[in-house]
């Protein structure tokens, strides 16, 4: 099986699209960069099998080379007690905005075993994971459906992990990447290294083919990331303003004016993520226990309302340390300037 991963996303450039949960990337945005040169993934998380399987038609109407991402289930289970405290502290805030918090922790598998079964009928020619190792079962059926299959890390020792466990790729992200930190320990984040670093400490673990996310703001930054082995980078904070994107009104305010640098926090889902201070952060960072998905469910109802009132203070406004070089540019301009 094919492990040239441009060539699995049919893409002429060494940057494409980043797939981001929650909104971000939609089918026009893949789309758009297939259309530029590149390439991308769809997002697979928090949303349904059938949600995911509709963007997966929407796509393949055009492009047969694109990549689907998935949350493997990786939990990291709440204290009860610990819940119950950080709840009590976010009511009077849901208050506000008149909505319910979950009074009891909600743990799911973000609909795995459907999404798989999407996934091996639809058989895109790169299937990826966040969080944690597929099962084998799971992956077996995958690499039978003729996908490849690639694995997010965050340190060497999970691109071994990754190695043994089967996986063809590897996506390395670095700590400045923007949202969730892939690590497969929450409890205990590997090393902080800068994306070259990891990229080298990744390529001196393994042979596997790398894909390097994180942090990225310049073509210089690609160059680095390429040169230290890469084979491909990718980018997601820089398309948050694009044109294509599904960035809801709040998180694009949030890009507004000087924030600050992005800070890295596990307020708003219970597993560590970078995005940008804002009233929510400054209130709650570091009062939660970690727990995901319990706290992404418990947080939920106060995002989405805040969503609704384009209010980005209350919004997770998941962003890397490229943030500043985000624009309101069509997906296909941003990733071209990237090309060295």
């Amino acid at each position: 099986m094919t492990q040239d991963l441009l060539e699995l996303l049919g893409s002429g450039l060494p940057v494409v699209a980043a797939p981001m949960s929650g909104g971000p990337t939609t089918p026009a945005l893949v789309l758009a960069a297939v259309e530029a040169g590149s390439g991308g993934s769809l997002a697979g998380g928090y949303k349904t099998a059938q949600a995911m399987a509709d963007e997966i038609a929407e796509v393949r109407s055009s492009t047969e080379r694109f990549g689907v991402n998935l949350f493997s289930p990786n939990p990291e289970p709440v204290d009860p007690a610990a819940y119950a405290a950080y709840r009590e502290l976010l009511l009077p805030l849901a208050a506000t905005y008149g909505v319910e918090l979950p009074a009891t922790p909600v743990e799911d598998d973000d609909a795995w075993r459907d999404k798989v079964d999407v996934l091996v009928e639809a058989a895109p020619p790169l299937v990826s994971f966040t969080f944690g190792l597929p099962e084998p079962a799971a992956a077996a059926e995958l690499r039978s459906a003729g996908c490849t299959l690639v694995q997010t890390v965050t340190s060497a020792a999970e691109a071994l992990q990754s190695e043994q466990a089967g996986m063809d790729a590897l996506i390395v992200q670095s700590p400045d990447a923007g949202g969730h930190w892939g690590t497969f320990t929450p409890a205990r984040p590997p090393e902080r290294l800068r994306l070259p670093d990891l990229v080298r400490a990744v390529r001196s673990a393994t042979d596997l083919p790398v894909m390097a996310v994180g942090g990225i703001g310049t073509r210089a930054d690609v160059a680095a990331a390429l040169h230290a082995g890469a084979q491909a980078v990718a980018v997601g904070t820089l398309l948050l303003l694009a044109t294509e994107a599904g960035t809801n009104a709040a998180h694009r305010a949030g890009f507004d004016g000087e924030r600050g640098d992005p800070v890295t926090t596990a307020a708003f889902s219970g597993r560590p993520a970078s995005g940008l201070p804002n009233a929510f952060l400054a209130a709650y960072d570091g009062r939660g226990p970690l727990g995901y998905p319990a706290l992404h469910h418990l947080t939920t109802p106060i995002r989405r309302a805040a969503v609704a009132r384009a209010n980005p203070e209350h919004v997770n406004l998941w962003a890397g340390a490229g943030h500043r070089h985000a624009s309101a540019l069509p997906a296909g301009e941003i990733l071209r300037g990237l090309a060295p």
